[in-house]
């Protein structure tokens, strides 16, 4: 694409000849930092050693759009600086992270996967993004999404679509997949996320990382078009659960702009060590009470529930049919999209694809008693929740219902002998869980029958989410130590171009002219 520039390459120079660059980017954020602590390794050459595998891996899958190189490069010299003084900033001082694209960064191309924002250049951070860089995180990259977040496959016609580092023919899911493939490649060792219908979640496990949606009090969300309605949250994706609380705990935090957000403790999120197997309580259900589940997905997570059961106190089924979940998820989401997009689409629609019009349809066609039925079908079906995870610690579900298939197919279309009806539908093991408005997490537990992640995914009480994370933790734990059940890593040496070329849909290259002063809009 025309004004497109590769990430510059560089050679790590402190290490010598201890530790490969490969080595290097597969380090866990926390081991970074302990490298740095110790002067074993400075967050320049660390920063060096992600961009040159960046440069050689994501034209290959496409998960990181804009970059924000030269501030980049000099943030992470005043981190050195700060590191050899023995005076890090923050929790995360010196590491590079990948942002979603529809998170706003000061100076960084924010496009939303849209031709309509394909120059916009916040002049702002997200407030999230803003603690992040408060903690010393370093803003390099921004993370592929699907247009407007819509839809389980990170593909727009501005950036083109992502493929999954396991096989990039095929989907890497979304709306959080360019962060989801960014980290299960080594690219980065933290990105952001946020999460609807399991826009967390759902990348999280098709690429082999840890994906988690939190209660809605936990993570400031004041960009929500409508402040009151929990069903959109921001979140951390990691490679693993000691990284993710990591993030967290720097994430977490109230602002007054959102109603629902809650002020936290400083160390809510920290010393987890993870609840006793023996201990745990778990119920299980396999479909979502009636989702329809490709039958190798189910054989799958019965045989990771075979390989749990025998070491916790209780692990039996439930049953999750919950009430009209399916209906209500559209109307609560069709009042956010109309919220967001309606006026928009009608004073510029030639500026919106087929799928954003689709869903803003599909708003018009509620009326306000349809959204009264909803926000009630919501409260009842919160109380059916609570009524069956009473007395456990969580519940236990696949996270995907189907292995990934290519990405040149939008949606999956069928699943186990059923059409969708709607094209988000196939997310249903997901979206059904935002509907309680507690917390969600999804583990990398192996692989499929089609030898793709597999994601084991787990629903808490609300505002539960420091007994789910402990869950979490100790089931991470268990399986982590069965190289069958180990979160999968993929063979980044021997990924080739695809074909269709994963940029193949792109129409309208984003502006490669500065908004403002400072601004970086490159892409790899």
């Amino acid at each position: 694409m025309k004004g497109e520039e590769a990430a510059p390459g560089f050679a790590v120079r402190s290490l010598g000849d201890t530790m490969k660059q490969e080595d290097i980017v597969q380090l866990s954020a926390r081991d970074v930092l302990v490298a740095f602590a110790r002067h074993d390794l400075t967050p320049s050459d660390y920063l060096e050693a992600c961009l040159t595998h960046i440069s050689r891996v994501n034209p290959l899958i496409n998960a990181l759009t804009a970059f924000d190189t030269e501030r980049a490069v000099a943030a992470a010299a005043r981190a050195t600086a700060r590191w050899a003084a023995n005076a890090p900033i923050g929790a995360l001082d010196g590491l590079p992270i990948g942002v979603k694209d529809l998170q706003d960064t000061a100076g960084l191309l924010t496009t939303h996967g849209s031709p309509r924002a394909r120059g916009n250049v916040p002049e702002a951070d997200l407030p999230m993004v803003a603690r992040l860089r408060a903690a010393g995180a370093i803003v390099l990259a921004k993370t592929n999404v699907p247009e407007m977040g819509a839809g389980g496959n990170s593909r727009n016609p501005v950036w083109g679509a992502t493929g999954n580092p396991f096989d990039p023919a095929l989907i890497a899911g979304g709306s959080s997949g360019g962060s989801a493939a960014a980290l299960a490649a080594d690219m980065l060792p933290l990105c952001t996320g946020s999460d609807t219908g399991g826009s967390l979640r759902l990348p999280a496990a098709i690429c082999g990382v840890v994906g988690y949606r939190p209660s809605v009090d936990v993570i400031a969300h004041p960009t929500r078009p409508l402040g009151w309605s929990g069903i959109s949250v921001l979140g951390p994706m990691a490679r693993d659960m000691d990284d993710l609380l990591l993030m967290l705990g720097v994430c977490a935090g109230h602002d007054a702009n959102d109603p629902l957000s809650m002020p936290s403790a400083p160390a809510r999120f920290a010393g987890f060590s993870g609840k006793p197997l023996s201990a745990l309580r778990l119920g299980w259900s396999e479909d979502f009470g009636d989702a329809p589940v490709d039958a190798d997905i189910r054989a799958t997570f019965h045989a990771r529930l075979k390989a749990l059961a025998p070491h916790v106190a209780e692990c039996r089924a439930v049953d999750l049919n919950l009430g009209e979940m399916d209906r209500t998820f559209d109307i609560l989401r069709a009042e956010s999209f109309l919220s967001a997009f309606d006026g928009p689409a009608q004073r510029a629609p030639q500026d919106f694809g087929d799928t954003i019009h689709a869903n803003l349809a599909l708003g018009r066609q509620f009326t306000l008693a349809d959204r009264g039925w909803a926000h009630a079908e919501q409260t009842r079906i919160l109380r059916a929740f609570n009524a069956r995870i009473a007395g456990l610690d969580a519940i236990l579900l696949p996270t995907v219902p189907v292995s990934p298939f290519p990405w040149t197919q939008p949606h999956a279309e069928r699943i186990d002998g059923q059409e969708m009806d709607i094209y988000y539908r196939w997310l249903a093991l997901t979206y059904r869980g935002s509907l309680m408005g507690g917390p969600s997490i999804t583990l990398p537990t192996g692989r499929d029958g089609a030898g793709m992640p597999f994601g084991l995914q787990m629903l808490g009480p609300v505002r539960g989410d420091e007994g789910l994370l402990a869950v979490a933790k100790a089931i991470e734990t268990l399986f982590a130590a069965d190289p069958e059940t180990a979160r999968p890593r993929p063979d980044l040496a021997r990924l080739k171009p695809v074909e269709p070329g994963l940029r193949s849909i792109v129409t309208h290259p984003p502006s490669t002219q500065p908004q403002r002063a400072g601004a970086v809009q490159t892409a790899v």
